[in-house]
Formats: C-alpha cells, structure tokens, sequence
C-alpha cells in the first residue's frame, strides 16, 4: 500500500471551506477589513483551512509558494483539485494535471495537508479510472476522493481506496449519504450544512456538534489524523460551527 500518512498521529484539524467571504464582516472579520489581510487574520484563529477557489482556476506555483512563507507554523491547507481534472476529464489520462498540482505541491511545503478530489454526480462508478489516477499521484501527496454519484459507495470502492492509502471523503448534507468509513491513515470530513433540502445551508445544532465530536474521537483514538471542514458558509455559520466544534474536542479557538 502506498504510503499518504504523516508525522502526529491522531492529530486534529478543523476549519472552514474558504476563508474569502464578504458576509464573514462581523464574525471572522474586522468591518472593513481588506480582503488581501483576511487569511493571514484567519490563521490567527484556525490552523487549517481548505480552498475551493482552486476548483475553478488552479493557482500558479508562485501562489503556492507564497502560501508557504506567508502562512504560520503549524498551519496545513487542503486544496481541491481543479475541476478540469475531476469534472471535465473526469480523471480520464490524469498525467498533466498530475504533474502540475505535483509541482504546486512540492512549492506548498510544510503547509501542505490534504488535495481533495470531488468528483461529479454525472460520474458513475469507474473502478478502473479510479484505480489508474491514485496511481499515478505520488503516494507521499494525502488524497481524499469524494464521490456525488451513488454508484461509488460500495465496498470495492472502499477497498480500492485502502489499496491506494486514499481516505474516502466522509460528507454531511443535503442528499448525501454519511458513510462514517476510514480508508486511509487519516479521515477527511466535509460538513456541508445540516438542511435536509438545500446543500450549504443551515447551522448544525449543539446536538449534532456533539455527535461530530463523539465520531472525531474515536477515529483518533484509533489512531487516524482528523481533517474537518464546515462548507456552510452562509451567514458565517461555519465560522461558528468550526469554533464551538474545536472547542467540545478540547481545542478552543483563540478570541
């Protein structure tokens, strides 16, 4: 099995699905605050944070770099990887997008976390594509698949993931399974918001917190790291789920 593990054992994670949002003025925010200053104030609460900015447009290998010097230490960023990859091509003959998020991802350094790879709800199951692409990445780049389309949620699926040391993206939301499986040394959660309806929306409850935080500890305490991220961003809700979250794990977020 390929190796994607990394130094902490049972390490904790938890954060937001972006940090760039105007209507944060007044949670996360300073009013007035420019947008340029906002990760760096960010990382001044959370050590962790995903971008999805990269989905859209991959950044060059300067951005990453710059990511490297400017965030502290301590501090890991989750990227998704870019849509032409996962939407367009579907993952089909992945080696150029491969060696470019590879290269981004040597320039990110000690600040790199996890590449997140969600897939369409167009694309069905492909053992195969699957199987060629996590072979092709470099095993030392940590990897979680997400998957839309539920022909993936298998046990062969699952097993083909532990074969690669890839973690199966584990996801709260609207129409989305909560398939609690741990493929990998460490476990990647998306909170997409508690609305039965509509995906992003809604704030989890102290109740649901505090199921979350059950669910975290025992993956630590089997020993898998711990990434979580609130993709509800509305209103600042993630901002405030991710704090009270931090806080019931015993790692309060700084004031």
């Amino acid at each position: 099995m390929l190796e994607r593990s990394f130094a902490g054992h049972g390490a904790l994670r938890i954060g937001t699905s972006g940090w760039s949002y105007d209507h944060w003025e007044g949670v996360l925010y300073p009013p007035g605050l420019p947008a340029r200053d906002r990760l760096a104030h960010y990382a001044a609460r959370f050590d962790t944070v995903e971008l999805n900015a990269s989905f859209y447009r991959w950044p060059r290998e300067a951005t990453f770099a710059g990511w490297r010097r400017r965030l502290p230490e301590g501090f890991a960023l989750s990227v998704k990887a870019p849509r032409g990859l996962t939407h367009g091509k579907k993952l089909y003959a992945p080696e150029v997008w491969v060696e470019r998020i590879t290269r981004c991802w040597h320039e990110l350094g000690d600040k790199r976390a996890v590449l997140l790879v969600q897939l369409p709800p167009d694309f069905a199951r492909d053992d195969a594509r699957l199987d060629y692409f996590l072979a092709v990445l470099p095993g030392w780049i940590r990897v979680s698949v997400e998957f839309r389309h539920p022909s993936w949620h298998d046990d062969a699926v699952y097993a083909l993931l532990e074969r690669h040391g890839a973690a199966y993206c584990v996801m709260s939301g609207a129409g989305l399974p909560c398939v609690l499986r741990a493929t990998a040394p460490f476990v990647y959660v998306r909170l997409h918001g508690p609305d039965h309806d509509v995906l992003y929306s809604g704030s989890y409850s102290d109740a649901d917190l505090l199921w979350w935080a059950g669910r975290i500890r025992e993956w630590r305490t089997a020993g898998k790291d711990v990434f979580a991220y609130f993709n509800n961003d509305g209103g600042g809700n993630a901002v405030r789920n991710a704090a009270a979250l931090r806080g019931l794990l015993g790692d309060p977020v700084p004031g």
